[in-house]
């Protein structure tokens, strides 16, 4: 059974969050820890995904992604925030975070961003590429699926044009496309267009 590794120390948010995904993805196993020292002390599991909160009691959620990275090397660590923090989240990046999301994210968006990121839902276990201009650009979060959505925001489409293009529901696009403005830290569709041409993920 897959896997998934709550390390937050609101207890609350912890409940939620388990309740969304329990819920929303069949035959998942929702584990959770108050801080990173439990979450390192557990014993017996390999969680396919960790959602860690950036800012923990003691050890904060950048201290212990490294950590986590060595206690379960193939285990994708991805930062949670209620706060659109671009610092902490590229610092979270270079560390060997995958990806970021809110807490202010509505249930579907969560739910999407988390199905999208585990194995048995992802097609791809690619994280790097080649930019125009033969740099390597990290893909970090994004899915195969988020990558084409970026790619129609960059030729200026609509929610409706896209869903055309892909053959998906303009509701299914909308999400697409606020997972992906939640990977890439931004706020609205031009600067994700702007942002993903800067790190050469479109052209």
């Amino acid at each position: 059974m897959t896997a998934i590794l709550l390390i937050d120390d609101h207890s609350l948010f912890r409940a939620g969050i388990a309740m969304v995904l329990a819920n929303g993805i069949p035959q998942v196993q929702i584990l959770e820890a108050a801080s990173l020292e439990q979450a390192l002390g557990l014993q017996q599991i390999s969680p396919a995904l960790i959602l860690l909160d950036v800012q923990l009691h003691g050890m904060n959620g950048l201290e212990g992604i490294s950590l986590l990275r060595q206690k379960w090397p193939p285990t994708r660590v991805v930062m949670v925030s209620a706060y659109d923090m671009p610092d902490r989240i590229e610092q979270a990046r270079e560390r060997g975070a995958v990806g970021f999301i809110s807490k202010t994210a509505q249930p579907e968006r969560l739910l999407l961003s988390v199905k999208d990121l585990l194995p048995h839902f992802s097609t791809s276990n690619d994280s790097v590429m080649m930019s125009p201009r033969g740099q390597v650009a990290y893909q970090l979060a994004l899915t195969p699926r988020q990558q084409e959505v970026l790619n129609l925001l960059g030729e200026g489409l609509s929610n409706k044009m896209i869903g055309r293009r892909l053959h998906l529901s303009e509701h299914t696009v909308r999400g697409h496309v606020q997972a992906t403005l939640g990977v890439l830290a931004v706020s609205s569709r031009a600067e994700a267009v702007f942002v993903a041409r800067r790190k050469g993920l479109i052209l």
